[in-house]
């Protein structure tokens, strides 16, 4: 007698591969992230300056990977996306081990610069290699364990960094990315991954040059007005060659025949939708985490081991609970998910007000972290799922270095405010209103999904294939 219930096919060994090189690329970039926050007080302290550098170590990176993650899913059309991939990972290393090394704190902000460089080809890379590589159900899943994985790092990263800062060095915290790194590129030699490059593709270096201008002269602005105030030239005047320079890069990309970032692609609902939520989402994410390590160091007095693993359950929640969330993204559809998830979130850090100087972990923070962990962990993989399912997979590539584009410069932005809204020394005031604002921001991401997401589940795709097939 037979069973009614087949087992379920096994992954491909190159399926298999190819998830699990995505899954270490993005770790090393996302590691980073999560190490940084950690070590920018001990930074600040040993090589000079107060927020305004903490700001840069940080934006620095962001600017960079921001401007350059468009072109660089041009980079991968014409060179290949397995070439591209393994040259962002030796230029990840190599500046990593750099920054270790920095004898100040301006060169270590330049180089943090060239880390976001190498930065950028990883991400979109890893994510495109997923999407060529996986559809429907399957892909949806994919990234529901890509997500939960990669989230590992945000585990890993803050307890091995709060180790090494408070018991070695905080130049150390940069060497973690050497072996993930490794064993990567090790895997890249191994994959038989079609690496296929187009034809008649061109680089927009005009683009590229006016995205650079166009976020830099801002995020600069806003990060320096503080120590030097609007009315300085050396403010406004960035401020404002920023915001043309940004305008014309619209417009160039509106125009020229092959632009760094197509326009067109966001005629598609979900895409268009689900990058208007990820600004919001990424923008509360950056200044949220931000924040709050700071502030548990700065004011609370926490060790930078203990600060750094008070969002543990963040991790934990989207390790075990992601691919959970995307699979049923992919049955239900993500609007649900990506409605209730940031809305949950944000409550969550709504209870981080009863903080105050002196902080109790279990009844200050435990309660609104895990109010908050569950409500990311029901957004994530249901958000990159509706971004990147909703295009065709030759478009896998742009759409999504677009999204990470987006995802990164929100968080650029949102970091350089900070500055603007703390007003001055940080405190428990003033810490109170990043709160407010990154719950507010939680709270738009979710709305904006409600209104504008439309559920396109995989039988909706089979039966929208099967209907194009026959017309």
């Amino acid at each position: 007698m037979t069973s009614s219930t087949s087992p379920r096919p096994k992954m491909p060994r190159e399926q298999r591969l190819i998830l699990l090189i995505a899954i270490l690329a993005s770790f090393v970039a996302f590691l980073d992230g999560s190490v940084i926050t950690v070590a920018l007080p001990k930074i600040s302290a040993e090589l000079g300056g107060g927020l305004s550098v903490q700001q840069w170590v940080v934006d620095a990176y962001l600017i960079t990977l921001g401007s350059l993650i468009l072109l660089a899913g041009s980079l991968s059309d014409v060179f290949g996306r397995v070439v591209i991939l393994r040259t962002g990972l030796i230029g990840f290393g190599v500046s990593s081990v750099l920054i270790a090394l920095a004898p100040t704190a301006e060169l270590l902000i330049v180089l943090r610069g060239v880390q976001g460089v190498a930065g950028a080809l990883l991400v979109p890379s890893s994510l495109a290699l997923i999407i060529s590589t996986f559809r429907g159900a399957a892909q949806s899943k994919a990234i529901g364990t890509w997500t939960a994985w990669t989230s590992a790092s945000f585990l890993a990263g803050p307890l091995i960094g709060g180790l090494f800062v408070d018991y070695l060095s905080w130049r150390l915290v940069f060497a973690i990315n050497i072996l993930p790194i490794i064993v990567t590129v090790v895997l890249l030699a191994m994959v038989k991954h079609k690496d296929v490059r187009a034809d008649g593709v061109r680089l927009d270096v005009t683009g590229a040059i006016l995205g650079v201008l166009g976020l830099g002269g801002p995020v600069f602005a806003l990060i320096e007005q503080g120590n030097l105030g609007w009315g300085d030239p050396r403010i406004f005047l960035p401020f404002g060659l920023g915001l043309l320079s940004f305008a014309a890069f619209i417009w160039w990309e509106s125009r020229v025949a092959a632009p760094m970032l197509p326009l067109g692609i966001f005629r598609n609902r979900n895409f268009a939708w689900g990058n208007i939520a990820t600004l919001f989402i990424y923008a509360a994410l950056s200044i949220g985490g931000f924040i709050v390590v700071i502030f548990l160091q700065q004011v609370a007095g926490y060790p930078a081991t203990i600060a750094a693993l008070a969002f543990l359950p963040v991790s934990l929640g989207n390790v075990f609970l992601s691919g959970l969330f995307g699979t049923l993204s992919g049955r239900f559809g993500p609007r649900l998910f990506m409605t209730a998830g940031p809305i949950i979130a944000g409550v969550g850090y709504l209870l981080f007000l009863t903080m105050g100087e002196k902080v109790d972990y279990w009844w200050n923070v435990l309660p609104g972290v895990l109010v908050f962990a569950l409500g990311i962990s029901i957004t994530v993989a249901p958000l990159t799922s509706a971004i990147l399912g909703s295009i065709p997979p030759q478009q896998a590539g742009i759409g999504s270095a677009t999204n990470n584009a987006v995802a990164r410069v929100a968080g650029l932005v949102a970091v350089a405010m900070i500055g603007v809204i703390v007003a001055g020394q940080l405190d428990v005031e003033s810490y109170h209103r990043v709160l407010l604002v990154t719950a507010v921001l939680l709270f738009a991401g979710g709305i904006v999904s409600f209104i504008g997401i439309r559920n396109n589940t995989v039988a909706d795709s089979e039966l929208t294939s099967q209907r194009d097939t026959q017309a």
